[in-house]
């Protein structure tokens, strides 16, 4: 049984992540420990809410250093797929916050879209633009459930796009970091299907 850690940073949908990775047979526990987040053999960075509160909480934390130095698999989720970006627009005053700096770009706010809404909340559809372990078997267009208003962008270190007025990294890789800017404990099988890819990471 994979024993997964998840930073404890003050993330909601806890409960609902943790079903997720024990319906799929794995074991988890929440910690923000170093040596904890050292030894476990997955770390999952959730998140939601606003990228300087979670970068505060984390700084406080001791854990900024702890995380950029994780040698094995490691996956954000929503907000924790964008704090492995260089910086977000969501900071205070307007300014950008510094965030985990994995992957050298800035996170943006959504903005004018076209007249959609904004926060980009629902069902919509993944295009992956290049092969990984993290979405084997996950077909082109499948659905899988967002609640977010910043957008990471999309580069060479995109695994997958969704649209929404306009491109955004929906998946992504920096050497063993992973991310998705979806929620995969509410994404049915999907979701399920890219939580067990994860599980399965060498």
């Amino acid at each position: 049984m994979i024993d997964v850690a998840i930073i404890d940073n003050g993330g909601a949908n806890i409960a609902s992540l943790r079903f997720a990775l024990e319906r799929l047979g794995a074991s988890s526990h929440l910690t923000a420990d170093p040596s904890a987040l050292a030894a476990a053999p997955r770390v999952i960075l959730p998140g939601v809410g606003a990228a300087d509160d979670a970068m505060a909480r984390l700084q406080a934390l001791g854990l900024v250093g702890v995380i950029t130095e994780l040698k094995q698999p490691v996956l954000g989720i929503c907000l924790g797929m964008q704090l492995l970006f260089a910086r977000s627009a969501e900071g205070p005053n307007g300014e950008d916050t510094e965030c985990l700096g994995l992957i050298p770009e800035r996170v943006a706010h959504f903005g004018h879209r076209g007249g959609l809404s904004v926060p980009h909340m629902g069902w919509n559809q993944l295009h992956p633009t290049s092969s990984s372990p993290l979405l084997a078997h996950i077909e082109e267009g499948a659905y899988v459930y967002f609640v977010h208003s910043y957008a990471a962008p999309v580069g060479p270190w995109t695994l997958a796009t969704t649209d929404y007025g306009g491109e955004f990294s929906a998946a992504v890789r920096h050497g063993n970091f992973f991310g998705v800017q979806f929620h995969p404990e509410r994404s049915a099988r999907v979701g399920a299907r890219v939580l067990a890819n994860f599980l399965e990471l060498s």
